[in-house]
């Protein structure tokens, strides 16, 4: 007689039993080459960019039409199987974690362009293509695509959508919200679906603002219509150190309001520029408590007139030093560190924790203040980066994920920063999605009423919760233990700190 199975046996059993039911009912669909389920293939889908979150699929389909993607989405919705979209793998808060009893949808084949079209400024192009590589296809017609993510070299235009990326040029160009015309793609059925359109509007709701930033939760992208805008013929940046992350706060704040809307505005504190300085040699000013980059694109005339605006207004309030591009190439040397903020700070620790919090503009100098108590709460560094001009934070909190302990702290400091910035006015996130980072933190800046608010449109669109769940919106039951976790005889969490 054969002793009973203990509960892991069954567990693995049943896994193994749904893995080969998958597959069955999978392979018709897709090529042999275009399904894979062996553990030694799987394991490079367990994370995104946020490594310290794994989990390990039981299936990954990589279709290469959307005859195919829309037989996968059928097939899983038939026998009730979660998927997961999947495009470069980039994201930094976990989005495109696998569902360990389901399906990740790598679309990374999508990866064509279809269409550019110049006189109309715009290009159609597949879910997978690169986000540098549609400005790269424009270039001959002087055109690019305005959204510049830190990882354009690698991210794909499916996840911009996912995530509502933006750029350090956002401040002036835009989100991915206000480069996208057309989005088309597939419902968690597998019926074909497509949001906004290639004229000015589209009838009906604007679902195509609903659509752009829902994290791979209402549908699966496959088809992108973008905007381009014609390159400037002159860009110039510039480099402005202070002795004081105030005066560097309060610098940004009056360059917006002197009525000034630069290209690009970005902050780093002195931690962050000497380790991309380290890096890429950019030549920052490594005795500054802060720097800023302030960009100016437009014609010669434009760009020489707004250049002498933002130097009065940046000496006016107590730069110390102020140097200006006077060639692209030194352009492109000072946006060198900026562009490499996130590998640079891998360089100097095993792990980090990048936030993507939003607060108003004059609070920065506040979070900065804030964000050095907490290194001492919590006995890590942290490095900063802003995207100053609209307020989007982007800690990077350093961590060795070995240690269980410094991977519990990591994970109280940046749940600190993120409701300490909505305690300030701010949101949890700005362009790199909730995803499963900041579902405790969703707790904190949204009732239990407005969560089951985002539920029912998450219902609408995928009744049988099939696509990419557990992610984005916390459930009732999550935001109840948590708040037992951080408040405790009626007191907020970390009384020590202050509260804004």
């Amino acid at each position: 007689m054969n002793a009973p199975l203990t509960p892991t046996q069954h567990d693995s059993l049943q896994k193994t039993q749904r893995q080969a039911q998958i597959v069955r009912a999978l392979q018709p669909h897709l090529p042999a080459h275009a399904l894979i389920w062996h553990d030694e293939d799987t394991t490079p889908y367990e994370c995104d960019g946020l490594t310290a979150y794994r989990a390990r699929p039981l299936v990954v389909a990589l279709p290469e039409t959307e005859a195919q993607v829309a037989a996968v989405l059928k097939t899983c919705h038939q026998l009730g199987v979660p998927v997961v979209a999947r495009g470069a793998g980039t994201g930094l808060s976990g989005g495109a974690m696998p569902h360990t009893m389901g399906v990740t949808l790598s679309l990374a084949r999508f990866n064509r362009i279809l269409k550019i079209d110049p006189v109309s400024r715009t290009a159609v192009v597949q879910c997978g293509v690169r986000n540098l590589a549609i400005s790269e296809a424009a270039a001959p017609f002087n055109l690019y695509y305005a959204p510049d993510p830190s990882s354009q070299i690698a991210c794909t235009i499916g996840g911009n959508v996912a995530e509502n990326s933006g750029g350090v040029h956002c401040l002036k160009y835009g989100l991915t919200l206000h480069n996208v015309m057309r989005v088309r793609g597939f419902t968690a059925e597998g019926e074909p679906v497509e949001f906004g359109g290639e004229a000015l509007d589209a009838p009906g709701f604007d679902l195509l603002a609903l659509v752009i930033g829902s994290e791979g939760m209402l549908a699966v992208t496959t088809e992108v219509t973008v905007k381009l805008v014609p390159k400037p013929q002159l860009a110039r940046c510039i480099m402005a150190s202070f002795d004081d992350v105030r005066k560097a706060g309060d610098a940004v704040a009056a360059v917006i309001a002197a009525g000034i809307i630069p290209a690009g505005l970005e902050m780093m504190d002195k931690p962050m520029t000497a380790a991309v300085e380290d890096f890429v040699r950019a030549g920052y000013d490594l005795d500054a408590a802060a720097i800023l980059l302030c960009e100016s694109d437009g014609t010669p005339e434009e760009v020489e007139e707004e250049i002498g605006r933002m130097t009065a207004v940046l000496r006016a309030s107590g730069a110390t030093a102020i140097a200006c591009s006077s060639s692209e190439e030194e352009r492109m040397r000072f946006w060198s560190g900026r562009k490499n903020a996130f590998p640079a700070s891998g360089r100097i620790s095993p792990d980090y924790m990048c936030l993507d919090s939003t607060i108003p503009r004059k609070r920065l100098a506040d979070i900065l203040l804030a964000i050095q108590e907490m290194e001492k709460k919590y006995g890590l560094r942290c490095c900063n980066v802003f995207h100053a001009g609209d307020g989007n934070l982007h800690p990077l909190v350093l961590f060795d994920a070995n240690d269980p302990d410094e991977l519990h702290r990591c994970e109280l400091f940046g749940a600190d920063i993120l409701e300490t910035s909505v305690a300030m006015g701010g949101t949890v996130s700005g362009e790199h999605g909730v995803g499963v980072e900041k579902l405790n933190s969703m707790c904190v800046q949204f009732t239990a009423a407005e969560n089951e608010q985002m539920f029912g449109v998450k219902r609408a669109f995928d009744p049988e919760g099939m696509l990419n769940p557990g992610k984005v919106i916390p459930t009732l039951q999550r935001c109840a233990e948590y708040g037992k976790q951080v408040v405790r005889g009626g007191r907020l969490p970390h009384p020590d700190l202050p509260r804004f």
